[in-house]
């Protein structure tokens, strides 16, 4: 094996040669064995399913557990390393990277005769829809709730009793708060309003605690794909940011204990993108990384309240609410509306009081009519989610039934709640698609989008936020631009 003593990036997690078989499935096709194992390595590094700077099993270690000869798993190494996938070096072995020009990997067959070839920043193009015509399906922004008309009218009322004072009310509204509390003390954490800080929207709330728990240039943990904001956030404090595979908590604990990270975000619960959830037994093993680590988990619980199938969550993030490293975010986006701008943070009295001072740069407090205006919803919560879940349970159906008709080869799943859509198109051609997707009128979001690492290349991301029965030209300009980019 050639190896370099300087240069290549180390490895910041590892995975194990039984981890790597689950990885790889059905890998062996009819071609060579070397070639078809490095086909099915590059595809994983790609989908973000081995994530780059993980540390591979040695060629003797992995030949061992997939029953093939040392020389299969050596050429299939040295395969990687010649396209870039992998990088070797003395004392990490081999480690899994993207090529420095990835898009190359995203090479489309030509477009059928006539049509402009896609490209990331598509030109101008006489067959692109009018402005006005585009569809965007990139946003996972419901439209408001019925009730929130209402909730205003209330509010309205209510809001004279704030007028004699300054407006500014640092930590949030009391009976917000108090709201909020009551809401995971039902939910089995007993929680008191001191240990609740209202922000203006759960991106805010992000923010404040990466900017107050982590330093410049240390590992943070994210989940790879994950919410885009939340790693814009992550990198804006100049931390180095490490995906894991969603709901790992292994390879989340790799990390930890390889790099010395103090700080871990991810969606428990109908993960943006992917609409997986942490089953009961994975959150238990994260509140034990946290005891053995001392490391600060916020889970973003934005996405709580859409549970399309009526399951439930197993139970929130923070466990029984008394480790003070277990830190949960919230807002009333998702369950009312987007343009309420209202989140908050469950966290230890001490860490609120601190996140609360780390605000006052940014824009002091979240305005009080608003506030009140979701204390009124969250009391009325039980009588106005089951219709906007129905809705958008019909949405999931409506844009998943016709995707599974007219794309039959995509891999495209039905997620138990969330709001979008992570779809496999089986090439990494995920950039391109979506540039094409434009010329037809029509805005996804590409996989690379959402990992870290610019992993991801063969997804987008669609969200069913609209109508039922508006996604026959969605679909129809998808179907489009995947033609442009050599899909059949």
């Amino acid at each position: 094996m050639t190896t370099t003593t300087s240069g290549p990036p180390a490895a910041v997690r590892s995975v194990s040669p039984r981890a790597t078989v689950r990885l790889l499935g059905a890998w062996h096709t009819t071609g060579p064995a070397y070639a078809a194992l490095a086909d099915a390595l590059r595809s994983a590094v790609l989908a973000g399913s081995l994530p780059v700077l993980t540390r591979l099993p040695s060629e003797r270690e992995l030949a061992r557990a997939l029953g093939v000869s040392r020389a299969t798993t050596s050429a299939a190494y040295a395969r990687l390393r010649d396209l870039g996938f992998a990088t070797s070096r003395v004392g990490s072995g081999t480690v899994a990277a993207l090529p420095r020009d990835a898009s190359r990997h995203e090479v489309a067959a030509p477009p059928p005769a006539g049509d402009a070839p896609a490209s990331d920043t598509p030109s101008a193009d006489p067959t692109t829809p009018a402005a006005d015509d585009t569809i965007d399906m990139s946003q996972a922004t419901p439209s408001a709730s019925r009730a929130l008309h209402g909730a205003y009218t209330r509010a309205l009322e209510a809001l004279p009793a704030y007028l004699d004072g300054g407006g500014y009310a640092h930590l949030g509204v009391e009976p917000l708060r108090a709201a909020v509390a009551a809401r995971y003390t039902a939910r089995g954490v007993p929680t008191d309003p001191d240990q609740i800080l209202v922000t203006t929207g759960a991106q805010q709330a992000i923010a404040l605690l990466a900017t107050t728990l982590v330093a410049r240039t240390e590992h943070v943990v994210v989940e790879s794909p994950t919410y885009v904001h939340a790693l814009e956030a992550m990198r804006r404090t100049g931390a180095r940011v490490v995906g894991v595979p969603v709901g790992d908590v292994e390879a989340i604990e790799s990390v930890v204990r390889r790099t010395g990270a103090r700080f871990v975000y991810l969606v428990p619960d109908f993960h943006n993108p992917t609409g997986r959830s942490l089953s009961a037994d994975e959150r238990r093993a994260l509140a034990d990384l946290v005891a053995r680590h001392d490391v600060t988990v916020v889970g973003d619980e934005t996405l709580t309240d859409v549970d399309l199938v009526g399951a439930g969550v197993p139970a929130p993030v923070v466990g029984d609410g008394t480790d003070p490293r277990l830190v949960a975010v919230g807002s009333a986006s998702k369950s009312f509306w987007g343009g309420l701008r209202v989140g908050w943070v469950r966290a230890d009295p001490q860490l609120v009081r601190r996140l609360a001072h780390t605000r006052q740069v940014l824009d002091v407090a979240t305005p009080v009519l608003e506030q009140l205006a979701v204390t009124d919803l969250l009391e009325h919560r039980a009588a106005i989610l089951p219709d906007r879940l129905a809705a958008l349970r019909a949405q999931r159906d409506d844009l998943v039934d016709l995707l599974h008709e007219r794309l039959p080869a995509w891999d495209v799943p039905r997620p138990d709640g969330g709001l979008c859509l992570w779809v496999g198109v089986g090439r990494p051609v995920g950039r391109a698609l979506a540039a094409a997707a434009v010329t037809e009128g029509l805005r996804v979001s590409p996989g690379p989008l959402f990992t870290p690492d610019g992993s991801g290349q063969d997804r987008v991301r669609l969200t069913y936020t609209r109508p039922a029965g508006q996604y026959e030209p969605v679909v129809d300009r998808l179907r489009r631009a995947w033609e442009r980019v050599g899909g059949r």
